[in-house]
């Protein structure tokens, strides 16, 4: 994990969340993954002409597009070269080899062209937790980072992927002793984490999978759902506790300090808001996203990062191939509600 205690911006944010948790006022949440800009705004204060959000529901842009008008396309122009991932993928494996992590998320950016904007990817995307910044990016989450009701914290890590969506490839997954390997490893590390805010640490469901809908067909996403209790009085310290678990262990590995280290030497690019949190705090419980499926605006030019987790297992083609069947937009696909 990151050292946030000598981080200015991470403390500053933190003692926010912390004041607006024990008024009980509604904020919004936008953490990037070094905590070097994060965004904490009561509800009140966010400008719908710059952020726009939906978390599961809780939003402050509830219209959609009119029917009728085509969706934005995006098209792959410049995905990371075989040379550039065969060479972080080297490095994660050298650390794995000498037992510096069990499993390191390696990700890369891939150039896009978009055929629209950056608000018209977030109006037509449909996720669990979206989010757009004006001029800046767009997530569409499938994967929960934390849920707090009731004084219980849960999470929900997405850890293997498969394209399609027929029982074989359902199988296919379940049986993947790779996928097996690092979905394990996850889920120790979530416990961990969950065990640092919480007490009664348990794993609630083990393996399920769930099918997303993308532009580009199904996609097969394996998860785990794992719960803490809480204090009663844990609104009073919601910055303390998302610090404790930051960045999310499902996309950085474990043990998570050194393979924050090892991500910084093998990715040699900087993550920004991608793999951060995004999430509101409504006055009672709190529900927050992982920021995962992420396109980048720099300039006239779009990103998306994208990436898999690696293990002593790992295939390089197949992980590289993992890296690029994330490239998609998970299309909204009723325009009559």
């Amino acid at each position: 994990m990151h050292d946030f205690a000598g981080n200015p911006a991470a403390m500053e944010a933190a003692a926010r969340m912390n004041q607006y948790g024990r008024a009980r006022t509604p904020f919004l949440f936008i953490l990037d993954y070094a905590l070097c800009e994060p965004i904490v705004l009561a509800l009140q204060d966010v400008d719908p002409e710059s952020i726009a959000y939906w978390i599961r529901g809780v939003t402050n842009r509830p219209q959609r597009p009119p029917a009728g008008r085509e969706p934005p396309r995006i098209a792959l122009v410049g995905a990371p070269s075989r040379t550039r991932y065969h060479n972080a993928f080297g490095i994660v494996q050298d650390h794995l080899r000498r037992g510096n992590s069990y499993l390191t998320n390696l990700t890369l950016p891939s150039e896009i062209e978009l055929s629209g904007s950056l608000l018209d990817l977030y109006d037509h995307s449909e996720a669990k937790y979206r989010v757009w910044v004006r001029d800046r990016f767009v997530a569409f989450s499938p994967e929960p980072f934390v849920t707090i009701r009731d004084a219980t914290i849960s999470s929900c890590p997405m850890k293997g992927t498969r394209t399609g969506s027929d029982p074989e490839q359902v199988r296919a997954l379940l049986s993947d002793a790779k996928e097996y390997a690092e979905h394990v490893t996850i889920v120790d590390l979530i416990r961990n984490d969950i065990g640092r805010v919480a007490e009664k640490v348990t794993v609630e469901r083990f393996r399920y999978i769930e099918t997303i809908e993308t532009d580009a067909g199904s996609l097969l996403q394996m998860s785990s759902e794992i719960s803490g209790e809480l204090s009663p009085d844990w609104q009073n310290r919601i910055g303390d506790i998302l610090l404790a678990m930051l960045p999310p262990g499902s996309v950085t590995g474990a043990p998570k300090f050194m393979t924050c280290r090892i991500i910084a030497e093998a990715e040699q690019y900087a993550r920004g808001f991608y793999t951060g949190a995004v999430g509101v705090f409504d006055g009672e419980a709190l529900d927050a996203g992982v920021l995962i499926r992420f396109v980048e605006q720099n300039g006239s030019r779009f990103f998306f990062k994208s990436g898999g987790g690696i293990t002593i297992y790992s295939n390089e083609a197949a992980e590289y191939q993992e890296l690029l069947d994330k490239v998609y937009v998970p299309l909204y696909r009723n325009h009559s509600r």
